[in-house]
């Protein structure tokens, strides 16, 4: 199983691949957001408040991407399967460890050893499922790996959890999620392959399979535009996902069932967003999908702000915001900055992208809005994620096209039968 792979005698192995990731992406959404919607019972057992959240939300997401910066380099230096299955594994026992938590500082350090492990597995598994697929299919096949952490993670998680919590306490049901990412860890074994560089360099408008330095990465405009761009969409996401179940009991004052539908949208509009945008953006570009759904986003989060309690419409305005901001993240972290770079560095721009964005998007914000909502009142955190967004569309603006379709047009109107990866990379 250590053999590089072998597309021309191994067909099914893209999708193979693809369902494996993707199912393990999935479970790191039920393993991450799985403390959003219990946590409003949680905070009476173990007398926390909505500062502690925000502490425990923002420990998951820096070490999360404190381990995507320095682990993608590894797995373009050794291999995906040395970084992937030691994370499924790591991050499956971690999960259920978080129901035996009885203070705030051992669910910080639980979440924070959960989160280095789950940022091992995100970078490497993006660029196992895009060197699996083929170039035309990137974004479909990434989009069709990311939509299953919405749509396990932020939609059938909050149902299930609430649920669940009429039967179980709420310390069991961390417990049930661990056995079937330790069963997922096993089959992963037995398909996933490392990939040449001479197979990986199909995946990148440079086709540059050569060696280089980590920092190379750092020369490609797209890398440094999408760590910008995971800053806002990542300081949208998690200000309605950390803090949005409070804000609907606590401001809206709707019941735990109410709660726990609306914030099924997340889930919908996720999976919807990172399926349905990315697959059309190999047909019109990605720059063109991107600035429709940050201007998307941009709408629906202004409206949802000011819905009053209207679980219907809450929902509605909910599920079009994540849906937009899940097509973001997915082309940034996927074919954006990973098309842009060379072979060797394809997990380590991921890696980059999700690191920084995780350290301050995921890690400084929820501590932000954690303090805004417990001095100020939890209405006012809805206005963190519109000024993220703000700024996201300045952004998307000065991205570089990716996408082989729209490369090839570019070139055929140029006349040329060749175009050198350095001028290719300005088109």
């Amino acid at each position: 199983m250590n053999s590089n792979l072998d597309r021309d005698s191994n067909s099914a192995y893209e999708w193979k691949i693809v369902a494996l990731m993707s199912l393990g992406f999935g479970l790191v959404g039920i393993d991450r957001f799985m403390i959003m919607p219990l946590f409003p019972v949680m905070m009476k057992d173990l007398r926390l408040d909505y500062q502690d959240l925000g502490h425990i939300t923002s420990a998951l997401a820096v070490a999360w991407g404190v381990s995507a910066l320095f682990t993608g380099r590894l797995s373009d230096r050794f291999g995906h399967r040395k970084v992937i299955i030691p994370a499924m594994i790591v991050f499956s026992l971690l999960v259920g460890a978080s129901g035996v938590a009885g203070s705030v500082g051992a669910l910080i350090m639980i979440r924070a050893l959960m989160g280095f492990a789950e940022g091992a597995f995100t970078p490497a598994s993006i660029t196992a499922t895009l060197d699996g697929s083929k170039p035309t299919r990137h974004g479909l096949n990434i989009g069709i790996q990311q939509s299953a952490m919405p749509l396990f993670g932020l939609g059938v998680t909050p149902i299930l959890a609430t649920q669940l919590l009429k039967v179980v306490p709420w310390h069991w049901i961390f417990g049930i999620v661990a056995i079937p990412g330790l069963i997922l860890s096993y089959l992963t074994y037995k398909v996933l392959c490392n990939t040449s560089a001479s197979v990986a360099a199909d995946h990148t408008q440079t086709h540059d399979q050569a060696d280089h330095k980590w920092h190379d990465v750092l020369r490609y405009r797209n890398v440094w535009l999408s760590v910008i761009g995971m800053l806002c969409w990542l300081t949208c996401l998690i200000v309605l996902s950390a803090l949005f179940p409070n804000y609907l009991v606590d401001y809206l004052h709707l019941s735990l069932e109410q709660m726990g539908f609306v914030l099924s949208a997340i889930g919908a509009g996720g999976a919807l967003g990172t399926w349905i945008m990315p697959a059309l953006s190999d047909r019109i570009g990605r720059k063109p999908v991107m600035v429709i759904s940050v201007a998307g986003a941009l709408a629906a989060s202004l409206t949802l702000s000011q819905t009053g309690p209207h679980p219907a419409l809450l929902f509605v305005f909910l599920m079009a915001t994540i849906f937009f901001i899940f097509t973001m993240i997915t082309l940034t972290v996927g074919p954006i900055s990973v098309e842009a770079v060379p072979a060797k560095l394809m997990t380590t721009a991921s890696g980059l992208v999700i690191g920084v964005g995780e350290i301050f998007g995921g890690g400084v914000a929820p501590e932000v809005a954690g303090y805004v909502a417990q001095h100020f009142g939890i209405q006012y955190i809805l206005h963190l994620g519109t000024g993220a967004l703000v700024l996201g569309l300045a952004v998307v603006l000065f991205l570089r096209e990716t996408a082989p379709v729209k490369l090839k047009s570019a070139v055929a109107l140029a006349g040329a039968h060749y175009v050198p990866p350095e001028q290719l990379n300005k088109l």
